[in-house]
C-alpha cells in the first residue's frame, strides 16, 4: 500500500468521524477463562486462543504466555504498524524495520515477598532497527509520529483509570 491508498482508505472514515465524532469511539475487548486444571487463563485471540500463565521465576514452566511478554507484544504490534502507516503517508521507505520492547519488573512483588517491591513493570523501553535512507530528521520525525499516535503506547505512558466489577459469586 502506497500513502495514496492509505489516504483513500482513511479519508471518508477522517470525514465520518469529523462529522460525527461519536462514531469515532471504540470499545477494545479481550475476554478470558480459567481453567479448572492448572492456573492458566485462555485468551480468545483472532486466529487461535492463547493460554497465559505463570513466567517462570513465579513457579511456571515456561510453556504458557507470560502476561507482561504479551503485554510488552501489544505495545511491539501497536507500534509496528504505526510505524509502517506514518512512514507510509510520509514517503519513507523502511527496507526493514524490527521493533523490541523490554520490560523489568521484580518477582518478589507478585510472589508477595515483599510489601515494598511494586507489583508490575518497572520500566519499558522500546526499540527501533531501521534500515532506511531517510536522513535524521526525517528518522525523528517519523519515530515521534509514532510515538504520539501508537495507541498501546500512550495508553503505557498515560495509564488510563482502571475498574473493576463483580458478578456472580455468593449473594
Amino acid at each position: 500500500m502506497d500513502a495514496k491508498e492509505l489516504r483513500a482508505k482513511q479519508a471518508p472514515l477522517k470525514e465520518r468521524y469529523k462529522a460525527d465524532p461519536e462514531t469515532a469511539k471504540v470499545t477494545s475487548q479481550a475476554v478470558g477463562r480459567i481453567a479448572a486444571e492448572d492456573i492458566v487463563c485462555n485468551v480468545g485471540g483472532w486466529n487461535h486462543n492463547i493460554v497465559a500463565g505463570l513466567h517462570g521465576s513465579t513457579g511456571g514452566d515456561g510453556t504458557q504466555a507470560c502476561s507482561a511478554d504479551l503485554l510488552l507484544q501489544a505495545l511491539v504490534a501497536c507500534a509496528g504498524v504505526t510505524l509502517k502507516s506514518v512512514a507510509t503517508a510520509m514517503g519513507v521507505h523502511l527496507r526493514d524495520a524490527a521493533i523490541t520492547a523490554e520490560g523489568d519488573w521484580d518477582a518478589r512483588g507478585t510472589l508477595g515477598l515483599s510489601k515494598e517491591t511494586p507489583v508490575g513493570l518497572s520500566g519499558v523501553r522500546l526499540r527501533f532497527d531501521l534500515d532506511t535512507d531517510a536522513d535524521r530528521a526525517t528518522v525523528d520525525k517519523l519515530i515521534q509520529l509514532t510515538e504520539r499516535f501508537c495507541v498501546i503506547y500512550q495508553t503505557l505512558k498515560a495509564p488510563p483509570s482502571v475498574s473493576v466489577e463483580i458478578h456472580g459469586g455468593v449473594e
